[in-house]
């Protein structure tokens, strides 16, 4: 599923393996969702799970309610193209459960489990059986006497952080990854930073309860963005109130413009002014549709750079590098390559022609 450049700094870490999945150690990051159907619904589920693998999801992670759901989960893990992550919270006995049913890891707040003894049966068991576990804290769930003595800044999560990790240690459970969020990007960001300067373990990025689209993933950008930029983050989800597909599209933008994956065309497109001749906003979107729904398909594209410019001004000449681009010119356009025109064409037909041309770019992609 991954592909990579080489342009930008990964921190090395240690790795751990969720599933066939190589998290740190120098592993490409990894974009994680979670899927919202009711987990109690394999067949749903399973479903969701396949559409976001298509899109370019490489580990999904799965709500675990109550026990009613585990004969489910169990299904889910074993026909899930994806490592399947158990989300947990609350309920060591869980946890437990969702080891046993097959889970590839296990995602757990140790500050809302209160007691850490139950905490320690959840350590020895992922120990026992090599399960992965992911260690969250975020400001609900902090050390009680940690937020007593350092309040609930960066320090109190890195504090947490370590104090779980040293409890999951000393029961011989070495496979962690930690994820320090915040619905603060500040916060977020100074924290994840703290910590990467203290410990070697993976970490998982995100920005939690980000918002809606145009909310959230401005919040998203920025915080998992910043870091990543410093070369801190192994797996990251974009956490929006939108579906998880859309999770996945912006965590592959997010690291394209890190210079981390390269999963599919860039688009560039003018900001629009007086000069724009043709509507270039339902153009953009439906290029941009077609690139997603090609790529669902099963497909890689073998372009590197899609413009759609709106007047002469910026097309060809302001993106004469790019592979294959559009153009409008009152009325008409011109359909380009590499800066040269190929062809004059009605405005009308240059959507057309340049959807066409990306998908005569397209190949079948090999498992």
């Amino acid at each position: 599923m991954h592909s990579s450049t080489p342009s930008a700094q990964i921190r090395q870490t240690r790795r751990i393996m969720l599933g066939r999945v190589p998290i740190g150690g120098g592993a490409p990051v990894s974009i994680q969702s979670m899927t919202n159907t009711p987990t109690g619904d394999a067949d749903a589920t399973l479903a969701q799970i396949g559409r976001l693998g298509a899109l370019g999801c490489d580990i999904v992670r799965c709500a675990v309610p109550n026990a009613a759901v585990m004969d489910a989960f169990a299904r889910i893990c074993a026909e899930s193209p994806l490592p399947v992550v158990a989300d947990i919270h609350f309920d060591h006995e869980l946890a437990i459960a969702a080891m046993a049913a097959g889970a590839h890891g296990i995602r757990v707040n140790p500050g809302n489990m209160k007691n850490a003894d139950k905490v320690r049966c959840v350590a020895r068991e992922a120990a026992r059986r090599g399960c992965a576990v992911r260690i969250g804290v975020n400001g609900g769930s902090l050390a009680p006497e940690v937020r007593r003595r350092l309040g609930n800044g960066p320090e109190a999560f890195v504090a947490s952080a370590k104090h779980y990790v040293e409890l999951f240690a000393s029961e011989g459970c070495e496979a962690l990854k930690v994820s320090l969020k915040s619905s603060d990007v500040r916060t977020t960001v100074s924290a994840c930073r703290l910590f990467a300067g203290q410990s070697d373990l993976p970490q998982h990025l995100g920005v939690t309860e980000a918002g809606p689209m145009s909310t959230g993933l401005v919040k998203s950008a920025m915080g998992i963005g910043a870091l990543l930029l410093d070369g801190i983050g192994d797996t990251i989800r974009v956490s929006l109130t939108a579906p998880p597909e859309a999770e996945i599209t912006a965590a592959k933008r997010i690291l394209e413009a890190a210079g981390l994956r390269i999963a599919a065309p860039e688009i560039i497109a003018c900001p629009t002014c007086g000069r724009t001749s043709i509507d270039l906003l339902p153009l953009v979107t439906a290029v941009e549709e077609a690139i997603i729904a090609i790529q669902a398909d099963g497909y890689d594209i073998n372009l590197r750079k899609v413009a759609i410019m709106g007047c002469e001004v910026n097309g060809p000449g302001e993106a004469r590098d790019a592979d294959i681009g559009i153009a409008g010119n009152m009325g008409q356009g011109i359909l380009f390559k590499k800066g040269e025109k190929v062809r004059t064409l009605p405005a009308d037909q240059l959507l057309d022609a340049l959807i066409a041309e990306i998908k005569a770019a397209a190949v079948r992609r090999t498992p």
